[in-house]
C-alpha cells in the first residue's frame, strides 16, 4: 500500500492503495466516481477513458501511481447539470447518448481531438474515434455533436 495524491475534477484526493491498482478501480470503488466504466479491461473499448493532465488515457490499464501529483478529469468534470460544458450541450442537443456506456471515451477523446482540430471533417472525427467501441451504434449523432462542438470552438 502507498499514499498517492492526485486531483480528480479539480478536487484533491489522497488514497492509500496498491500503487499498481488500475486507476479505474480507484476512481469507481474508492472515490465513487462512476463516469468511467469497465468495458474490456484491455484498453480496447475506451469506456474507461479519463483525461490525465489533459490527455485521454484508458484508466483500466493505467496504474494509479501514474496519476500521482497529476490532475484527472472524468466526464463528470466537464460541466454540471446546471452549466454543461459546450460539448455536453452539443450531445444533449443532438440526442447523441443512448446507453451512455461509451460516453467517457467518445466525449473525452472527441473533445481532445476537436480542441486541437476545430476544422476537422466528419471523416477525420470518425478516424479519431476509430479505437472506441459504441455498443448501441449512436455514432452518427455523436459525430454530429462533435461537429457542432467544433463550430463552438471556432467561434
Amino acid at each position: 500500500m502507498a499514499a498517492i495524491s492526485f486531483s480528480v475534477n479539480g478536487r484533491p484526493y489522497n488514497v492509500d492503495t496498491d500503487p499498481d491498482c488500475p486507476l479505474l478501480y480507484v476512481l469507481n470503488d474508492e472515490l465513487g466516481i462512476s463516469g468511467p466504466k469497465f468495458g474490456c479491461g484491455l484498453a480496447q473499448c475506451g469506456a474507461c477513458t479519463v483525461l490525465l493532465d489533459g490527455q485521454p488515457i484508458r484508466s483500466c490499464t493505467t496504474v494509479v501511481s501514474e496519476a500521482a501529483g497529476l490532475g484527472v478529469t472524468t466526464i463528470e468534470g466537464l460541466g454540471t447539470p446546471e452549466n454543461p460544458h459546450p460539448l455536453q450541450q452539443a450531445f444533449i442537443q443532438e440526442q447523441a447518448a443512448q446507453c451512455g456506456y461509451c460516453l467517457s471515451g467518445i466525449m473525452l477523446y472527441g473533445k481532445t481531438f476537436v480542441d486541437s482540430n476545430p476544422n476537422a471533417t466528419q471523416e477525420e472525427i470518425l478516424d479519431a474515434l476509430s479505437g472506441l467501441i459504441c455498443r448501441c451504434h449512436a455514432h452518427n449523432r455523436m459525430v454530429r455533436a462533435l461537429q457542432s462542438y467544433a463550430k463552438a470552438v471556432k467561434a
